[in-house]
């Protein structure tokens, strides 16, 4: 599959459409693959070139207020995190954490798609080291500002549907500072370098290197200036990315993979001493961009299963009632499915749960396997959850996404005989500059929005919000709650897929 280097050339993605699904040799499973996963992964992967933010000439303009703007940083690269022309930090940050632990979980399972994914976890990580690297500020002076949250005004952006080479809105610069903290932006950060310095630990040590000693800076930046972004930028960052879940699952999320990535006693005993009031027992069994508490409690367990660390054994339980409360039949099972067995949380973006859980039951299963253990669900004992039925489980929701369902549609674009046609995207949804050279306004664009036709570039490996709660899905561009792609929906899915495609010898 050619890899593109630009994030706007959607046009060429359309020779990227998904062939014929196979059945692949079973690995440890009966029966043949519903899926072609691997071609699903490749896709999942692709989706990432299709979000770049890029340095062409056309973004000389650009170039100008985001390299030479009032703080004089260079902020061009990174991603945009959905169907917009916004750079938000906050899912960025997340999307890169969970792309990098996909890699690190299941990249020695990818083969020839393990390269691209690095390719994708570097062009981000690589923008959050610009975006932490404010000259003769947070590295040297304490009272300085620290990291950018996002560029570009997001409300004014909204306000146009155009394509990202005709952007005229304010590239308006935000950031967090000691006046006005960000723990959890700055946690999410600390944790998205830290789980990319476990990708390139061996492929480029001294970019791993690079990326950690900044994750240390920033997460003491995170812990010692606490506050939840949102509230010092309520005005900008809400109602699109507000920190819900304040600020406390990044600190212990960011701790976890800094102990991870460092094996410091340093880390181990702040989780140690911070855990429970950061959160680490709290019963909430949502993980995404906003609430990261199961995350932090599936990775801390890897310590007590994998590695054998007796002092965070508790956090085993935790993990434990975390699966336990996601898989169906259980006693303590609070988890709500479609008719047609699709995970259901939130009407907005609901994917993005369907892939991160599927990604930490599969993962959740690889150290059980390893140890040997199980999941106990219920008093006394009596109801088990083996590693095997966390996978069949997931299996069930990723399936689902790729067209096992009541629709019979995949709800990743290019993958499948039928996918979603008029997706909540930009620059998918207008033509490109080869097919109209000329310029598309501001609000010329929403003749497109709200237009029935098919969008004309096809952002191959797109997942979108997916269906309704009855299992429905209209297929509508001015849909953002089901018809918007993003960044943190597929992350988390590339580990589940490739973990699929190996597992029935499509890898």
């Amino acid at each position: 599959m050619a890899r593109l280097r630009c994030a706007f050339v959607l046009a060429l993605l359309l020779t990227q459409l998904a062939g014929d699904a196979f059945a692949g040799r079973g690995h440890g499973h009966h029966g043949p693959a519903a899926h072609d996963y691997r071609d699903a992964l490749a896709k999942s992967i692709l989706f990432f070139e299709g979000q770049r933010h890029c340095t062409f000439a056309f973004a000389l303009w650009r170039w100008l207020t985001e390299c030479v703007g009032p703080w004089q940083v260079d902020l061009v690269g990174g991603y945009h995190d959905a169907g917009d022309n916004v750079k938000f930090g906050f899912p960025m940050a997340f999307s890169m954490t969970m792309l990098a632990w996909s890699v690190v979980e299941f990249g020695g399972l990818m083969k020839g798609e393990l390269q691209h994914a690095r390719e994708a976890v570097r062009w981000g990580a690589d923008y959050l080291l610009k975006a932490t690297a404010h000259p003769d500020t947070i590295y040297v002076q304490a009272s300085s500002c620290f990291a950018f949250l996002f560029v570009g005004d997001a409300t004014k952006d909204h306000a146009c549907w155009e394509r990202p080479e005709d952007m005229d809105t304010p590239r308006t610069v935000y950031k967090v500072d000691p006046g006005t903290p960000g723990s959890d932006v700055a946690a999410e950060t600390a944790a998205a370098l830290a789980a990319a310095s476990l990708v390139f630990r061996k492929s480029d040590p001294a970019y791993a290197s690079r990326l950690l000693a900044r994750a240390k800076r920033v997460f003491d930046f995170a812990d010692r200036h606490r506050g939840a972004y949102s509230k010092g930028l309520a005005a900008d960052v809400c109602p699109y990315y507000c920190s819900y879940s304040g600020y406390q699952d990044e600190l212990l999320w960011g701790a976890a993979w800094l102990h991870r990535a460092t094996k410091s006693p340093t880390y181990l005993s702040y989780i140690q001493a911070n855990g429970q009031v950061l959160g680490a027992d709290e019963s909430d069994n949502t993980f995404g961009w906003d609430n990261k508490h199961a995350g932090a409690r599936i990775l801390i367990a890897k310590s007590s299963l994998v590695q054998r660390v007796g002092s965070l054994h508790e956090y085993k339980s935790h993990a434990d009632a975390f699966v336990c409360s996601m898989v169906p039949g259980t006693p303590t099972d609070s988890t709500q499915f479609t008719p047609g067995g699709l995970l259901f949380k939130l009407s907005d973006s609901n994917m993005q749960y369907v892939t991160s859980s599927a990604f930490l039951l599969l993962t959740y299963a690889k150290y059980l396997a390893f140890s040997k253990q199980t999941v106990s669900c219920g008093g006394g004992g009596g109801h088990v959850v083996t590693a095997q039925r966390l996978r069949a489980v997931a299996r069930r929701q990723v399936d689902y996404l790729l067209g096992s369902n009541p629709m019979g549609m995949s709800y990743m674009v290019g993958y499948g005989a039928r996918y979603p046609r008029r997706i909540h995207h930009r620059a998918s949804s207008l033509p490109s500059v080869a097919a109209h050279p000329g310029r598309i306004g501001c609000s010329q664009g929403f003749t497109a929005l709200y237009a029935g036709g098919a969008n004309p570039n096809v952002l191959v490996g797109a997942v979108v919000g997916g269906p309704d709660v009855q299992d429905k899905f209209p297929d509508q561009r001015n849909d953002h709650e089901h018809s918007e792609p993003a960044t943190y929906i597929n992350a988390p899915l590339v580990g589940a897929l490739a973990y699929l495609a190996h597992s029935y010898g499509q890898l």
